[in-house]
């Protein structure tokens, strides 16, 4: 957990003030179930998009609530970090579910989300023939996910990246270890999805939004695990994404690449946008390290059946090296063996 500095008596005042407002912290509460639009918020309360604007913006001043971009669209979510964040907690902890104001909002919530479940249902089903022809061309979803497990281990740690986070499926698998994360993608339908995904599974400490990859909108150094999962295979040029990635690291920080093994499945360029046909180990290994990183497991995983013609699967596992040397005797070898 990161030290936080306390609040000086004004900040304190400013925070109450900004909260002390029935609307405000009903909209407090809403967003501490995920991402919101102004539109969707101002469904839930029945008020005027200008007056739950209006609010949003006090709550903004007042560092509590924080608005990013995606197209067209304007999205809003709590702040999750700083003492201004854990008064707000402490604030609805306090507060009686029961209430009939939040009763009915979390009521109308339900709905909201509910409707955007449908239109994320609509768009993966008219996608599913094609993404489920890819899935059986490699193996299992199941044995990759425990692989990528068993590297983050199951010590806690406090930030997540997942970039081209797609349906957010690192997000719910990861969901345990983490304490925030943050998932991009530059497809607002994928995104429509990944929010659906999170809402079913009730996890609030995660969320999304439209962004580039490749110039990422984030503060460097913030991020203690990254995950890349089947994504540089649409990149013509792999390296910036992955220092990009690297650049978001903090000292002793992880990233774990997923992506295919070289192949010769032509088809996938037409039939599914793939620049690249696969990777070999050294290929990203030069990557990563060309980024400052150092590679510590590579692990292969092949098709269980033997196929020839079914596409293996490689997990690149690397680190940020900086507190690995600073904390090994000088005796302690480093690098790959």
């Amino acid at each position: 957990m990161l030290s936080v500095s306390p609040l000086s008596l004004e900040e304190c005042v400013e925070v109450f003030k900004a909260a002390g407002e029935p609307t405000r912290l009903r909209l407090v509460a809403l967003l501490s179930h995920g991402d919101l639009t102004v539109s969707e918020m101002t469904e839930v309360l029945g008020q005027s998009q200008p007056r739950i604007s209006r609010h949003l913006k006090l709550l903004g001043e007042a560092g509590l609530v924080e608005r990013y971009q995606e197209g067209a669209w304007a999205y809003f979510r709590l702040a999750r970090d700083g003492l201004r964040a854990r008064l707000m907690e402490e604030a609805l902890a306090a507060a009686s579910p029961s209430d009939p104001h939040l009763a009915r909002d979390a009521e109308r919530l339900s709905a909201v989300k509910q409707a955007r479940a449908s239109r994320a249902e609509a768009y993966f089903s008219a996608n599913a023939a094609s993404w489920n022809e890819l899935r059986q061309m490699h193996i299992s979803d199941d044995r990759v996910e425990a692989e990528i497990l068993k590297l983050i281990g199951r010590t806690p740690f406090d930030g997540l990246l997942d970039l081209g986070t797609g349906t957010g499926r690192m997000l719910e698998l990861l969901s345990e270890r983490y304490r925030r994360a943050i998932g991009i993608d530059s497809s607002r339908d994928m995104l429509a999805i990944a929010r659906a995904q999170l809402d079913e599974a009730g996890i609030t400490h995660a969320s999304v939004r439209q962004g580039d990859i490749l110039n990422l909108p984030l503060d460097r150094e913030s991020f203690d695990v990254v995950t890349i999962h089947q994504v540089l295979h649409f990149l013509h040029d792999p390296l910036p994404a992955i220092s990009e990635a690297a650049r978001m690291l903090r000292p002793g920080g992880r990233i774990v690449i997923v992506d295919f093994a070289p192949h010769d499945h032509e088809g996938l360029r037409i039939d599914h946008a793939h620049a690249r046909l696969g990777f070999s180990h050294a290929q990203v290994g030069g990557w990563l390290e060309e980024c400052g990183l150092t590679v510590e497991k590579i692990i292969d995983l092949p098709a269980d059946t033997g196929d020839s013609g079914v596409l293996t699967v490689t997990i690149w596992f690397a680190r940020d090296p900086r507190l690995l040397i600073a904390s090994q005797p000088s005796s302690s070898k480093t690098g790959i063996a």
